[in-house]
């Protein structure tokens, strides 16, 4: 029988750099290049099936981005896991990756994720620096393209792996 767990995730990140399209085409499956800016955050949940047979529900709040908006502690600080997000042509946005991993609580999954991968001829953020960065910060590192869906759910089932399994009774 298998055994489900839930876990609550946040993305953060600058605005822009693609969090809810990332969450849209995990959960819908769809992307929308002209999807508007977030305000606050959104909320939206989908389950995955690991090859152990153990489920996993992601509540996922997809936060804004902008600095005026200082909500987004109301939504990691209940966080499991802190997905957190940079556009590989922004270097500005690997600086603000940067100081949301400061601010992160040390023990929840944390996952580095370089965005828009398929802008590599407008690559400016190396997958090595993003490499290198994540693994100083204990944290697991993929690139992305939310337009073409390349790695996004492979983004997700790593953090399924990572996740404290529930305790199965003996």
């Amino acid at each position: 029988m298998s055994q489900t767990s839930m876990h609550n995730l946040v993305l953060l990140g600058d605005s822009g750099v693609g969090k809810s399209c990332i969450v849209l085409r995990f959960v819908r499956g769809q992307f929308d290049p002209s999807s508007k800016v977030t305000v606050g955050a959104s909320f939206l949940s989908q389950t995955i099936a690991l090859q152990d047979s153990t489920t996993v529900k992601f509540e996922i709040w997809d936060t804004a981005g902008q600095e005026r908006y200082s909500l987004a502690p109301l939504y990691y600080r209940g966080a499991a896991i802190a997905v957190v997000v940079y556009d590989i042509t922004n270097p500005d946005s690997f600086n603000k990756a940067q100081y949301w991993v400061k601010v992160l609580f040390p023990d929840i999954v944390m996952a580095l994720v370089g965005n828009k991968a398929d802008l590599h001829e407008k690559r400016e953020i190396q997958v090595q620096e993003g490499i290198d960065y994540a693994e100083k910060n204990g944290m697991f590192f993929i690139e992305t393209s939310a337009k073409t869906a390349d790695n996004i759910n492979q983004l997700f089932e790593e953090i399924a792996k990572r996740l404290p399994r529930p305790s199965t009774p003996s």
